[in-house]
């Protein structure tokens, strides 16, 4: 519950500020008129990530206990994690020049007469975000029962929507540096189980045969079917009998992520409640 809250928490709330700075600066410049168009290409864009994510996850489930099943979830650990590895950088990095790029791309469009290209611009940016949460959340998926994960997903959409709205129509100036570094670390904490996961998926059929010792048995003192022991899977990547490799590149993956992704200088500051709304 917890993983899938946090992801749809950050992703909605990060998805939402972005559609207020361009909604905010189509009100600016006198272009209400073209609001919709921002709201149709939000719609395009959850029902594409919603797609994706309900088609491949009957696709692996067509393939439940097989080979084929276990190459299709390795796979999809590693692309989760990459996604997400690769846009919380990029966000951390990018995130100060977001609301001119946006305002900027907003100006092309509507310089060409169309409305399909601001409907584009939408669809894309928060296509972005809803793809990289629909991966992660499938992977997720694999590993959970769907009432907990589906509550924790609807729990997280609304919290980030009310932070979104709280930001953008009180103004307010909030830490949201701090707060998306502190939720930018678990989800990289996430990721690095989803990696190990892979791992694992990737020895099972025989494609990673080496490092394959056990490290340690917990079984009989922390089981990976416990509800203690679920959770700190789904939060920290506990496996009750991972191999060397497994906890190598978990271990190595956090190491280096997480170092970088706190280390990173230079714009890293978060678009504030003043830069949303005016």
């Amino acid at each position: 519950m917890l993983p899938t809250f946090i992801i749809f928490f950050r992703e909605t709330l990060e998805a939402s500020l972005v559609v207020g700075i361009i909604l905010a600066y189509l009100h600016r410049i006198g272009r209400q008129d073209r609001t919709a168009s921002v709201w149709f290409g939000v719609g395009v864009a959850v029902a594409l990530d919603l797609a994706v994510a309900m088609i491949s996850y009957h696709l692996i489930h067509q393939y439940d206990g097989s080979r084929v099943q276990a190459i299709l979830e390795g796979c999809t650990y590693v692309v989760a994690t990459a996604m997400l590895t690769y846009m919380s950088f990029w966000m951390k990095g990018q995130s100060s020049q977001i609301r001119g790029e946006l305002e900027r791309k907003v100006d092309i469009a509507l310089s060409r007469g169309s409305l399909g290209a601001l409907v584009l611009l939408s669809a894309v940016t928060v296509g972005r975000e809803g793809l990289e949460t629909a991966f992660f959340t499938l992977a997720i998926a694999l590993n959970q029962q769907g009432l907990p994960m589906l509550l924790g997903a609807f729990l997280g959409l609304l919290a980030g929507l009310g932070v979104s709205a709280w930001v953008y129509s009180l103004g307010r100036r909030a830490p949201l540096g701090l707060f998306f570094n502190v939720l930018g670390v678990l989800l990289l904490l996430f990721g690095a189980g989803l990696l190990a996961d892979a791992v694992e998926s990737f020895q099972s059929i025989g494609w990673l045969q080496f490092l394959t010792g056990i490290v340690w048995h917990s079984q009989a003192l922390l089981s990976e079917e416990s509800p203690l022991g679920d959770i700190l899977h789904s939060l920290f990547g506990y496996a009750q009998a991972p191999t060397v490799l497994q906890l190598g590149v978990y271990v190595a993956f956090l190491a280096v992520a997480v170092i970088a992704y706190l280390g990173l200088t230079g714009t890293q500051k978060r678009p504030r409640a003043a830069e949303v709304r005016e």
